[in-house]
């Protein structure tokens, strides 16, 4: 890699400010550009399915940093978007027609929402949640409305489903699985949410598809299903997934498969690009497949180990994967991946809204999921970090805790 005097960063999410500021943290003094095609300042999304959709706090205590930061770090902030990737010549080209040249680029594109494919998508009240201004346009709706139906029972889709209940909406959750957030948990713990969903008023049909979406005077009005029923509607919000945005180093002929492709040290096919975040598909040592992770925790991670490589000090990325989401009284914390497991211990009891799930592969330890057990959670990483050879059957043992065990285990290798 050539001298290292510009780094341009196409995303001003998670991924993308996270590199900006570490690059400052590590000592780098040359130029940083930050090209985003949201306005105003970087901000934290996960926020705004919660809290923010609330009301207990506003747009100015979700922003990474406060305007005067990005000035006093020489940050430079653009509002536009990159249309073109020229590797040879190593600038990029923005809708505006401006050219910036980059010693080493970093593509922190994050994803957007999977559109449902339904026939009155386009109707007044149908919304997707991801954006600030998604939310802010929902949060008005949210006062005024008596009916809303969700599409999908994955995080996001729940989490708002758990805030309009909360605000005394009549809330109906469409999901084609069989069960919630199906894709990321156990069954154990996905059956301790739909018992907390059904107790705050939430109603989840599953195995259920949409025929369409209607609507009078291009306002929605209600969902159609497959069967014929028809479910009253003010309000659609859909949550069905995000696409990684990788449109763009696809049209650069960077190597492309469920998100952008990068090495150990997130490079991609071209050694003067990076690519972090939501976007990016790596191998993980913790999965032993390529991944494409949606989390803050990997944005964070990432972005700090692009930082670390440009300024000399690069490393495979390893960082154990962490997930949370909160739903009503309910705070689910994943530590590790558990698709794949095929053997659960419990611990807790589920009626009480505390549970940790453990989730084995093969004998071996992969992820561990806790409701409300915030102690667990902490204690899982630290195990699941150093590969600590916790089996079933020690997990089964009477009066068994996690915590106990990660603190007499600590020095084992």
């Amino acid at each position: 890699m050539s001298a290292l005097n510009s780094v341009v960063i196409v995303g001003g999410g998670q991924a993308g400010f996270q590199t900006a500021a570490s690059l400052r943290q590590e000592g780098f003094a040359g130029r940083i550009t930050i090209v985003g095609d949201e306005p105003g300042v970087p901000y934290q999304r996960p926020p705004l399915s919660k809290a923010y959709l609330l009301g207990k706090i506003g747009a100015h205590a979700i922003r990474f940093r406060q305007p005067e930061y990005f000035e006093e770090h020489r940050i430079e902030r653009l509002h536009d978007s990159v249309t073109r990737i020229d590797r040879a010549a190593r600038h990029v080209e923005l809708a505006s027609g401006t050219m910036i040249p980059y010693d080493h680029l970093v593509l922190a594109t994050g994803a957007r929402n999977r559109v449902p494919d339904l026939p009155g998508i386009e109707l007044d009240g149908v919304i997707g949640l991801r954006t600030l201004a998604d939310a802010n346009a929902l949060s008005p709706r949210i006062a005024s409305i008596r009916n809303a139906v969700v599409i999908g029972a994955g995080f996001i889709g729940l989490e708002f489903a758990a805030v309009a209940a909360a605000k005394g909406v009549a809330v109906h959750v469409i999901e084609l699985g069989e069960r919630p957030m199906a894709r990321a948990i156990s069954r154990p713990m996905s059956d301790l949410f739909t018992a907390g969903h059904a107790s705050w008023g939430v109603q989840i049909d599953f195995r259920q598809k949409l025929r369409r979406i209607v609507g009078t005077e291009g306002k929605v009005s209600g969902v159609e299903l497959e069967d014929g029923r028809v479910i009253a509607a003010d309000l659609v919000v859909y949550g069905i997934g995000v696409l990684p945005n990788a449109e763009l180093a696809a049209a650069a002929g960077l190597t492309v498969s469920n998100g952008i492709c990068v090495d150990e040290l997130l490079l991609t096919s071209d050694p003067d690009i990076s690519a972090i975040g939501d976007a990016a598909s790596f191998m993980s040592c913790h999965a032993d497949r390529p991944v494409r992770l949606e989390s803050v925790q990997n944005a964070v991670d990432q972005g700090k180990a692009v930082a670390a490589r440009l300024m000399g000090k690069p490393a495979p990325y390893t960082a154990l994967p962490w997930f949370w989401t909160d739903q009503g009284a309910l705070r689910l914390q994943i530590a590790g991946l558990a698709d794949g497991h095929d053997e659960t211990v419990q611990i807790g009891a589920a009626d009480g809204h505390q549970l940790a799930v453990l989730c084995f592969r093969q004998g071996r330890l992969i992820a561990v999921e806790t409701a409300n057990r915030t102690a667990d959670h902490m204690a899982a990483r630290k195990l699941l970090a150093r590969n600590t050879p916790l089996t079933p059957a020690q997990a089964r043992e009477p009066g068994f805790e996690l915590k106990a065990y990660e603190a007499a285990t600590k020095d084992i290798t």
